[in-house]
């Protein structure tokens, strides 16, 4: 369903009327297309303190395509801003940051990126800790500030491993992170594998996604068919027309299947004899009911779907090497597992046990096996499912973010895919809200 109130705010009367009256002016958001495959505009890079890694970090933001420089007056309107503050370890640093960034933010550029790039809070010394967690506060509370589109994000990147955070950084100061702001992702010093082509970064690679027979499984398939993977879509045998378009559309294979089904694993991997290089457990179903009308059947049919087939068909792939050394899993989580939502408590609960999930594997299955495990959790994505939302439900879902919208299902499918990525092996055991910052759990 189309967002009126966003087509509207960009007309005259009611730009004056929102200016008026005080409410939400959603901007258009820039996404990634063939003809917009960059942010264009120059990148500024700034620094707070003596960071070491000055000049690696230059070199690789140079590698995004976007035209670096360290001084604000060769960039009158950057569309991005990087700054490194690595180097704040005491509270008194975080000067540095205000001063770097106060002169410079009101001239990004609508739809501009904003990356602060910082490391781990130290479990030793308290006050670099302290340093470094306020980065969260500031970046979140910037995110909320920038508005016409613009987004902020902190990146933790390992103590002087600056190489493998390229495929973090040319995902956020894209337009394929359009829908992401407020996020914290930490790195580990995992070298990337090396790419060939970053205009189809998957070409080579087999990915399977469940649920792709329509709404965000089917975009997620999508996109990455466009980076070039060889995809398996999957879904349930009563869909099976819509899956079988899907498939067609792609160049890709079907295969009808409950994921709940005992013999999934076994049947995942005779469709895939190489092996898969992405596993994306996409499918999710919903049983909405408060707690105290609830039927056991509807408890059940929500983690079983949602949750348990997840754990047996990743165990089972993982245990039968089906999922091959330097593979990734992406699990679907949920803005709900997060922040809870009345009448959701069984959906709620299958989504944090994703999260969970992720948290606990990521690191075994990297020691065991190569692989990294991560999530997207999304927030109100445009869907059938959402539309049929009532509608101030609906409108109270678009607004209570920080870009003040809906997302689309590509905005799940280019976060998927840049997990997905051979480059990523340092994003690992992340949660990545898809959710434009919502004002509840972000």
């Amino acid at each position: 369903m189309a967002d009126r109130y966003l087509h509207f705010t960009g007309t005259a009367p009611g730009r004056f009327l929102t200016r008026r009256l005080g409410l939400p002016r959603p901007a258009p958001l820039r996404r990634w297309s063939p003809g917009t495959p960059s942010l264009g505009g120059p990148l500024l890079h700034l620094t707070a303190g003596d960071s070491v890694i000055t000049q690696e970090l230059g070199a690789l933001l140079a590698t995004t395509g976007l035209d670096v420089t360290d001084r604000a007056e060769r960039a009158a309107r950057p569309a991005g801003i990087v700054l490194d503050a690595t180097a704040v370890s005491a509270p008194g640093g975080l000067t540095a940051v205000h001063a770097a960034l106060h002169p410079v933010i009101r001239s990004l550029a609508p739809g501009g990126r904003v990356v602060v790039v910082g490391v781990r809070p130290s479990a030793d010394d308290h006050h670099q800790a302290a340093a470094q967690q306020a980065l969260e506060g500031f970046t979140r509370s910037l995110g909320k500030e920038v508005g016409r589109g613009a987004t902020v994000q902190l990146l933790r990147i390992a103590p002087d491993a600056v190489a493998p955070a390229e495929s973090t950084l040319r995902f956020l100061l894209s337009p394929r992170s359009a829908y992401l702001s407020g996020q914290v992702i930490e790195l580990t010093a995992a070298a990337p594998d090396p790419v060939a082509d970053w205009t189809a970064p998957l070409a080579g690679r087999t990915a399977l996604v469940t649920g792709a027979a329509r709404g965000i499984g089917a975009s997620v398939a999508g996109v990455l068919a466009r980076d070039g993977a060889r995809v398996i879509c999957l879904d349930v045998p009563q869909v099976r027309d819509e899956l079988a378009r899907t498939a067609e559309e792609l160049d890709a294979t079907a295969l009808p299947l409950d994921i709940t089904a005992e013999d999934a694993a076994d049947r995942i991997a005779a469709a895939a004899p190489d092996g898969l290089d992405v596993l994306v457990h996409n499918a999710g179903i919903t049983r909405d009911r408060r707690l105290a009308n609830m039927p056991a059947e509807r408890w059940t049919s929500v983690l079983d779907v949602n949750l348990d087939s997840v754990l047996r068909t990743t165990d089972a792939l993982l245990k039968a090497g089906t999922v091959n050394r330097g593979g990734r899993i992406v699990a679907t989580a949920s803005i709900a597992g997060i922040a809870g939502n009345n009448g959701q408590t069984n959906y709620a609960a299958s989504k944090a046990g994703i999260i969970g999930l992720v948290r606990a594997l990521a690191p075994q299955a990297a020691a065991d096996h190569g692989v990294t495990v991560n999530a997207v959790a999304p927030g109100f994505i445009e869907t059938k499912m959402t539309a049929a939302v009532p509608l101030l439900i609906r409108e109270a879902g678009r607004r209570m973010n920080s870009l003040a919208q809906g997302g689309l299902p590509v905005d799940v499918a280019e976060t998927t895919a840049w997990f997905a990525q051979p480059a990523s092996t340092a994003v690992n055991g992340q949660i990545v809200r898809v959710c434009g910052q919502s004002l509840l759990g972000a």
